[in-house]
């Protein structure tokens, strides 16, 4: 693959990322790239690798979903490349940002995931960040994988009614 190539495929993913202002998760980034057929999955994990491999962006993973943020190094490296962005593409991820703007934030900010720690114990974390803050970070213990599943599963449907309810009980 002609570096060339894989210079806009980084571009596309820090762009990304700057226009997401917060953090993407590799789904995300998936999703887009190869919904428009841009390259495929192996040179996308060439990408992620290299940019994280050159601190451009940082990789965090969160039970089963990976997530990366843009570091100071890769908005200096978007600065200069990001004029060999073509402008249509770049009009197509700023659509796609508009159209599944709030789907897209809500994804990377209400996290939920569980782990074993020992035999018949998990610990699920549950939280919620906007604009890159910590909103609340919950985390409870479990006594079967069944039962960590459903915090879980039940956080990222009632995250904010839940959040509401323990500020409320808390003033």
């Amino acid at each position: 693959m002609s570096s060339q190539y894989l210079t806009l495929y980084k571009m596309i993913v820090l762009y990304m990322l700057k226009r997401s202002k917060d953090r993407l998760s590799k789904a995300q980034i998936y999703d887009f790239i190869l919904d428009n057929e841009y390259t495929n999955f192996l040179t996308l994990q060439e990408v992620f690798s290299e940019l994280a491999e050159s601190k451009l962006i940082t990789e965090n993973s969160e039970g089963n979903r990976t997530f990366l943020k843009m570091t100071k190094e890769g908005e200096e490296a978007l600065g200069f490349f990001e004029n060999r962005i073509n402008p249509a593409i770049r009009d197509q991820i700023d659509t796609y940002f508009k159209e599944n703007g709030m789907e897209m934030r809500d994804y990377s900010a209400i996290n939920a995931y569980y782990k074993k720690t020992g035999e018949n114990e998990y610990v699920a974390y549950l939280s919620a960040t906007e604009s890159g803050h910590s909103l609340i970070e919950i985390k409870i213990p479990a006594f079967t994988e069944a039962m960590a599943e459903a915090f879980c599963e039940n956080w990222k449907k009632k995250n904010q009614s839940l959040y509401q309810h323990i500020v409320k009980e808390l003033m």
